[in-house]
């Protein structure tokens, strides 16, 4: 029980979350986690909620994986920490690996844009009017590049070297630089 006298649960769990940035040489950035965000299986993840895991294991401890199978793993994270926004990633993809490169040109296209965070519940309270979980604090193991993200905003945000794929985030993004550059002169 928490301080609060709600249920805290262990549990394992696939969240799925935001992926954006993919360039010619397969490094690509985005967001796995939007925290706060309730998903569709009722979760919402809170600030703070990977700080122990990332100190315990580094980037280099989380897996990249395909549809969270554990035999296709794509290449290897090289930043994952958290913000303001979310939990931040950035990657590369395996030049190596068959599909690494299909998944890379299915970025490209924007035909695959889903990020998935896999992760053990360390501690969560459930409200009990909503029904929603909050997660306080997860133990994250891999995310996984998806079809179907379980967090309909974590996607892929853009393509680099693809300039023709934008969403709107990107697009508000890329206004706001141009305004900021045109105050500037």
């Amino acid at each position: 029980m928490t301080t609060d006298g709600l249920p805290v649960w262990r549990t394992k769990k696939y969240a799925d979350l935001t992926l954006s940035g993919v360039t010619g040489d397969g490094v690509f950035s985005g967001y796995a986690s939007v925290f706060e965000e309730v998903d569709l299986g009722k979760d919402a993840i809170q600030p703070g909620a990977f700080s122990r895991s990332l100190q315990k294991r580094g980037a280099a401890g989380v897996r990249m994986l395909f549809q969270h199978d554990p035999n296709e793993p794509l290449g290897r994270w090289r930043t994952i920490r958290e913000d303001g926004r979310g939990l931040y990633v950035e990657g590369v993809l395996s030049p190596g690996v068959a599909r690494a490169r299909e998944v890379h040109q299915l970025m490209k296209s924007g035909a695959l844009d889903g990020l998935s965070i896999g992760f053990q519940t360390v501690r969560s309270r459930t409200d009990r009017v909503s029904g929603v979980r909050r997660i306080l604090e997860a133990d994250l193991w891999e995310i996984s590049i998806v079809t179907f993200p379980m967090l309909p905003s974590a996607r892929v945000s853009n393509v680099k070297n693809a300039r023709w794929f934008r969403d709107r985030e990107t697009e508000l993004v890329r206004t706001m630089r141009r305004a900021a550059r045109m105050m500037k002169r």
